[in-house]
């Protein structure tokens, strides 16, 4: 059968066309041919990831710590009305539908929401305290750019700590802690106190970057995965797809998975993939031991454990052997730690299947990932949707 790359992209709106390789095949002879048209299909498919650069930025930038996604939903919203149904809900959840009376429900999920921090405190000299919001190592915040959304506007502001110079004893040998830090605007109290209140929120100040076919930023956990949902749903919105798919911009995962949950509960999907994170395993200190075989390059990561759905996987691998798509596999045997734990439970039991890209530097403001496991990620859950049969056995008997 064809390798068929139904998503040829530009920057908005539907595929324009299908490429398959097939006639070329019959035209070629030797391998020199048939890597060519290897080669081929790989620009095809990296192409839909280039043109829409400008929309992955636009997300990265968006301010959006958990339970303050407004700015990332709109951004992904603006990107999915041209090609599917948009909705949203009053938790933050954003939705993009195609065939909404087709075949099966199939959600695709991934989380818009950032690690933030949230003001606690205004202090008479103009400092601001604050709270974490989502799992930060505080080891990274000191001398950083925020930006907070105050309520009297957007004020970018830096991470102050006590210099080196005057640390004494075991202070200098002391992991630094949220409480040891603070927010520095160049405000003296009063114009503090009227510029900013006690539950405003920000994150770090960082530019994307891109190195080579690597990008980095804040916020790649998980608006990549919030991206790759979406352009999927892009290339099954101009493929013939069978089933009725929703792309889900969850809130709230950083605290709790909390959106995913609530969007569970409001679809009643039948299946649902969740695109999330894990470690890149060739930077030093990460064990292969612990997390799987997924350096830069290895392409998508499946987990398997009692969260995921063994049929469903199953299907999974079995696609991505059939088209030379790149799959590692990694073993979680209770938790996953991303809203496939809450999908799971969620109503009487959605079946799962959970898709990690490689991430360097997880939960800091200068994340890094490979783009060529994005464009894989993608082109696996597009095939995935399309071999999906109508009546498939959910059944663990």
């Amino acid at each position: 059968m064809a390798k068929v790359y139904p998503y040829v992209y530009g920057s908005r709106g539907a595929a324009e066309r299908q490429v398959s390789l097939e006639p070329l095949r019959f035209a070629a002879s030797g391998t020199l041919l048939l890597e060519m048209l290897r080669a081929l299909a790989g620009w095809v498919s990296m192409m839909g990831v280039m043109q829409n650069m400008d929309f992955l930025k636009k997300l990265l930038t968006a301010v959006a710590p958990s339970g303050h996604e407004t700015r990332a939903a709109r951004v992904w919203a603006d990107e999915a009305r041209g090609f599917s149904s948009v909705t949203s809900d009053s938790f933050g959840n954003v939705f993009a539908a195609i065939n909404p009376d087709r075949g099966l429900s199939v959600m695709l999920c991934g989380h818009l929401d950032e690690i933030g921090l949230m003001v606690s405190h205004i202090g008479d000299k103009g400092f601001v305290h604050i709270k974490g919001i989502g799992g930060w190592d505080a080891q990274v915040l000191p001398g950083q750019r925020v930006r907070l959304l105050a309520h009297g506007g957007d004020l970018i502001g830096v991470v102050g700590r006590k210099p080196a110079h005057l640390l004494e004893g075991d202070e200098r040998d002391k992991a630094v802690k949220l409480e040891d830090i603070w927010l520095d605007f160049g405000l003296d109290e009063p114009a503090a106190k009227q510029q900013i209140r006690v539950g405003d929120v920000g994150v770090l100040e960082q530019p994307v970057l891109e190195l080579g076919d690597r990008i980095v930023s804040k916020a790649l956990d998980n608006r990549l995965g919030a991206f790759i949902v979406l352009e999927a749903l892009r290339g099954l919105s101009a493929a013939t797809c069978l089933h009725a798919v929703t792309a889900v911009g969850a809130a709230q995962e950083e605290i709790g998975s909390f959106g995913a949950g609530v969007s569970a509960f409001a679809l009643e999907p039948r299946l649902a993939i969740v695109v999330d994170v894990t470690h890149e395993t060739s930077q030093p200190g990460v064990k292969e031991t612990d997390v799987g075989i997924t350096p830069f390059g290895s392409g998508a990561n499946i987990s398997v454990g009692a969260f995921t759905h063994p049929k469903l996987n199953a299907l999974m691998l079995e696609v991505a052997a059939k088209h030379a798509i790149k799959l590692s596999v990694s073993a979680y045997p209770s938790v996953t730690g991303t809203d496939t734990d809450r999908l799971a439970i969620a109503r009487s039991g959605i079946p799962c299947v959970l898709l990690s890209i490689p991430l360097r530097y997880m939960h800091s403001p200068s994340e890094m990932a490979d783009l060529g496991d994005v464009r894989v990620v993608i082109d696996l859950i597009v095939q995935f949707c399309l071999a999906l049969p109508g009546d498939f056995d959910f059944s663990r008997l």
